[in-house]
């Protein structure tokens, strides 16, 4: 297929240039929206009347209703990507794609960006995609690999995902970017404790058995585990229900509260007043929720899994603990919460960790350089500032 299906409008100069990313564009799209929302909200306009900048736009390709409805917004998205290129004002396409449906439906964006002339970048958030691709039947594996032979580039949060990319999809190496992600600085003071303070435990993430969170349940129900002055707050959608008759059945039911789903005020609010985020998850990619905590300067316990291994670094900067093994994940809590001086630690190199690897600047900065690179002009970031950063929700066009 031809890459240059259109030849391109003459824009004059300094004409509007938007720059869409493609993805979820609601708080319900989990981290793929959050990461799109950050980029969108971190943008400033021109500094001065002659400077070629992009505008960052979120291109939703999913809607909130059911998989049979999201064909009619994959619809409307294609029609924008066409009127925007007959325009001559879309500079390129940031496809944001995870596993199953969102795999196709991205899919789909990509092969029709590229028919149309318009430059792509694509970028990889699955956590399960190692799994989900040796699954397909062989035609939808050659179809998956063709899809990844189409983009500019192909962005990955990490190593892992870099060699599975290459490896597997067949995407050459000098065409796999590693970016991290990045988070805004916390809207929310931090709450000081003392020794005598009930220490608070954090959970947040959609409720599975992928997330790890029957083998929390379990961990806190173990007989050895100190649930003195211990509260635990899980926030999360899901079979929240389901979850929390397991709790009552633990003998858990004063110890654990659910929260269900929470936006991302009010998961700000929770992590300002945790003591410990707590992740066992069986698969991950990067979690945005693992960086906020450590924006946060909160101990992180969590499983070395995904991309999580080669970014945290056990009793340094979080305490890892393998996935499925409640008592070590007990313990892991335990060693944490008994030692204040431990977790201060924990506490300080993780928050030295997010400024050097993961702020929202660092991040925004990363994907500017790979426009330009790519789409020949980028967004320009706005002075996050330290103690008002707040993201909120964009309408999608």
């Amino acid at each position: 297929m031809s890459t240059d299906a259109l030849p391109h409008p003459a824009t004059p100069q300094h004409q509007r240039r938007i720059i869409f990313i493609a993805g979820p564009s609601t708080p319900k799209g989990g981290g793929m929206f959050k990461v799109a929302d950050y980029l969108v909200q971190s943008q400033s306009g021109p500094l001065s009347p002659n400077t070629e900048v992009a505008e960052l736009r979120l291109l939703d390709t999913r809607g909130e209703g059911s998989a049979l409805s999201s064909l009619w917004v994959l619809t409307q998205a294609l029609g924008k990507l066409l009127l925007y290129r007959l325009r001559g004002e879309l500079a390129g396409v940031h496809v944001n794609v995870a596993e199953r449906l969102s795999l196709f439906r991205k899919g789909v964006v990509v092969v029709a960006s590229r028919a149309l002339g318009i430059p792509v970048v694509l970028h990889l958030h699955a956590a399960q995609l190692h799994h989900f691709y040796p699954a397909l039947p062989w035609p939808l594996q050659a179809l998956t690999r063709w899809v990844f032979s189409l983009p500019q580039s192909c962005v990955v949060l990490g190593q892992v995902s870099r060699q599975f990319v290459i490896e597997q999809l067949g995407v050459p190496a000098q065409r796999v970017e590693i970016i991290n992600n990045g988070v805004p600085e916390p809207t929310e003071t931090r709450r000081r404790t003392d020794p005598d303070d009930v220490q608070r435990v954090l959970f947040v993430g959609n409720l599975s058995e992928r997330k790890g969170v029957s083998d929390l349940l379990a961990a806190l129900a173990l007989p050895g585990f100190d649930r003195r002055q211990v509260e635990v707050q899980i926030a999360g959608g899901g079979d929240v229900q389901s979850y929390q008759a397991r709790a009552n059945a633990l003998g858990l039911k004063r110890l654990v509260h659910f929260s269900g789903w929470v936006d991302h005020p009010e998961v700000a609010r929770l992590m300002a007043a945790a003591d410990v985020l707590v992740l066992p998850s069986y698969d991950e990619g990067l979690p945005l929720v693992i960086l906020e905590a450590l924006a946060n300067g909160v101990a992180v316990v969590c499983s070395p899994v995904g991309e999580i291994v080669g970014v945290l670094t056990d009793g340094f900067d979080a305490v890892l603990v393998q996935p499925g093994d409640p008592r070590g994940l007990a313990a892991g809590m335990q060693r944490v919460l008994r030692n204040p001086v431990f977790r201060q630690t924990l506490e300080n190199n993780g928050r030295r960790l997010y400024v050097q690897n993961f702020s929202l600047q660092r991040f925004f900065s990363e994907v500017a350089r790979l426009h330009q690179r790519h789409f020949g002009i980028s967004a320009q970031s706005r002075s996050i500032d330290n103690n008002t950063a707040a993201v909120s929700a964009v309408e999608p066009i």
